[in-house]
């Protein structure tokens, strides 16, 4: 099971840091992932950080702006966003897979319940 937290309402520029916390078992093995969802929107890739932490993935459109770190013996996954933008308004996701990584998230078998961001300018 996958819980996300720390979405909340932050005015442009500013700073947020979401949480995902694994429970009920260890994603040992498993990328982990963030997706996001903006209003009349298809969900699409953010980051997503191998198990090990050796590799990390970005979108283009969030890249030099958010950082995606894990810790494993936690079982939890951090995304910093720095420099926000009104565009990066949605619901945010936490995922899992245990292959190789993926930006489809389609891919992702493993879902938390989403947290939201408002960034407001």
């Amino acid at each position: 099971q996958l819980q996300a937290s720390g979405g909340g309402l932050v005015q442009a520029g500013g700073s947020l840091r979401l949480s995902c916390a694994a429970s009920g078992r260890a994603f040992t093995g498993f990328l982990l992932g963030w997706f996001r969802q903006a209003p009349g929107k298809e969900r699409e890739f953010v980051a997503a950080i191998s198990w090990s932490g050796g590799s990390r993935y970005y979108a283009d459109s969030v890249k030099g702006r958010f950082t995606i770190s894990r810790d494993t013996a936690k079982n939890t996954v951090t995304l910093q966003m720095d420099s926000l933008k009104p565009e990066d308004t949605a619901v945010y996701y936490c995922a899992a897979r245990t292959m190789g990584f993926e930006s489809r998230s389609a891919a992702y078998n493993k879902w938390g319940q989403g947290t939201l961001v408002t960034v407001s300018s």
